[in-house]
């Protein structure tokens, strides 16, 4: 999005809005799941397309839509495949809904079987998604419908659609914060523990809510990385530039320090290990939590369950950064299955769950990725601040890819949960392992793995 200071007007944001980017993740089954699929052409790049107006009545077939929305998939969904049937009369859609997408999904693409239309798994490699998915188009067609193609691309071919883009931080209870006698959103990590410790002290809430059992939830963090460091440039340009990645006061080592010392000081749930992301949303929303660390997608599903929704606020991540910047970054990217018997049918399914349904701004909670759609309400609170939302600046030419490249050499897992998960028990007494034993390990995996994708070795 344009900046100034922060969003400089509405205008500006509706005309920025097709400025947005993804982010990179971490596997390490992905080697297990392509020697699988080894057979299949993934370097195809005939794109299926989905036939418009009356041509759109001779698609045929039954296709499968896997997807991680547990909580509407037997409602809103199902209403969504009534209205694609409008259209589409002659497909039947299937909805399989996954409660732990990522390892679930996982397993089902050691096999064929892994429906028609699915989100993208964060633990396939980039260069790998040929090898399981459908190719949507050349990027320099389809960029100039949708924003946030980018991660999801490979040798300028688009694997991948954002279902919404989100804006990265923490959402919180307002009444919460209210009753803890907190009057200022804190900006910096001192008033950010400050905060917490008054939840603590003065209200009968958890402060912060790790949500550590559901394991995905904990990789919520790492989108904060960029507003940590201060601006756009770090997360594709800067961590990959440096050795350092982990090293006390760099932005990896200081983001994970306030989930380190939330959890030693007592300020997050009592029994990590028995956390529930269902109940969480609603103990958020009805002021028996103070803070989650979430994107904009859980706003709407969070608001959904509260009786009084205008309690549900959002607030940028604590930075000592100078400037307090945003990043906008894809959801989950929708895709075809390159094994799905009914292409054109999933595709249909694709292109009308993006640009027709009405999910990315509704049920998603973010922004839609079409280029040119009303962005949401809640962004005209920072109006006139000095928050500035954007999108992360891309790597630069022939190091694209390293970041991801460089965190799955290493086994890092940046947008896995293992090592958050660490941080935690470290925290909390259960590994005898100190914060900076954690971080310089990763910082010597991360050395030893740049030094081999940087030199090509």
């Amino acid at each position: 999005m344009k900046k100034t200071k922060a969003v400089t007007s509405l205008a500006a944001l509706t005309l920025m809005a097709g400025l947005f980017a993804g982010c990179s993740s971490n596997n390490n089954n992905a080697n297990n799941a392509t020697a699988t699929n080894a057979g299949n052409t993934g370097t195809n790049t005939e794109a299926t397309a989905a036939p418009e107006g009356d041509a759109a009545k001779d698609i045929k077939g039954e296709i499968t839509v896997i997807t991680q929305r547990t909580d509407i998939v037997d409602t809103v969904f199902k209403d969504f495949a009534a209205k694609f049937n409008e259209k589409y009369p002659d497909v039947k859609v299937n909805f399989e809904a996954l409660s732990n997408y990522e390892d679930q999904i996982k397993i089902r693409m050691s096999t064929s079987d892994y429906g028609d239309v699915l989100l993208l798994p964060t633990s396939v490699a980039i260069k790998d998604l040929p090898d399981f998915f459908e190719p949507l188009g050349k990027m320099s067609d389809l960029e100039k419908q949708y924003t946030g193609l980018e991660e999801r691309a490979v040798d300028g071919i688009a694997y991948g659609i954002p279902t919404t883009v989100n804006y990265s931080g923490i959402i919180y209870n307002k009444q919460v914060f209210k009753d803890a006698g907190i009057t200022k959103i804190p900006r910096t990590f001192d008033e950010f523990n400050a905060a917490l410790k008054s939840i603590k002290d003065k209200t009968d809430a958890i402060p912060l809510y790790t949500n550590y059992a559901a394991g995905w939830t904990l990789t919520q963090w790492e989108s904060d990385l960029a507003t940590v460091a201060g601006n756009r440039d770090y997360v594709n340009i800067g961590q990959v530039a440096s050795d350092d990645n982990f090293v006390k006061g760099q932005p990896h080592y200081d983001l994970y320090k306030v989930m380190y010392d939330a959890a030693k000081n007592g300020l997050i749930e009592e029994d990590p290990t028995t956390t529930d992301w269902e109940s969480s949303k609603s103990d958020l929303a009805n002021g028996k939590i103070g803070t989650m660390m979430l994107g904009s997608w859980a706003i709407g599903q969070i608001k959904g369950v509260a009786a009084n929704p205008d309690d549900i606020g959002f607030m940028p991540f604590p930075t000592n950064a100078e400037k307090v910047f945003v990043p906008l970054s894809d959801d989950y990217t929708l895709g075809v299955s390159i094994h799905s018997k009914n292409k054109e049918a999933a595709r249909a399914w694709v292109d009308w769950f993006i640009n027709e349904s009405g999910y990315p701004t509704n049920d998603g909670g973010g922004m839609s990725p079409v280029k040119g759609a009303e962005l949401p309400e809640i962004l005209k609170q920072f109006e006139g601040t000095d928050v500035t939302f954007d999108t992360l600046t891309p790597a630069k030419a022939g190091e694209e890819g390293w970041v991801d490249a460089i965190d799955k050499q290493a086994e890092i897992g940046l947008w896995q949960p293992d090592f958050k998960k660490v941080i935690i028990e470290a925290a909390i007494g259960n590994r005898k392992d100190s914060y900076d034993d954690i971080m310089k390990d990763l910082n010597d995996k991360w050395k030893e793995a740049r030094a081999k994708i940087t030199s090509g070795k």
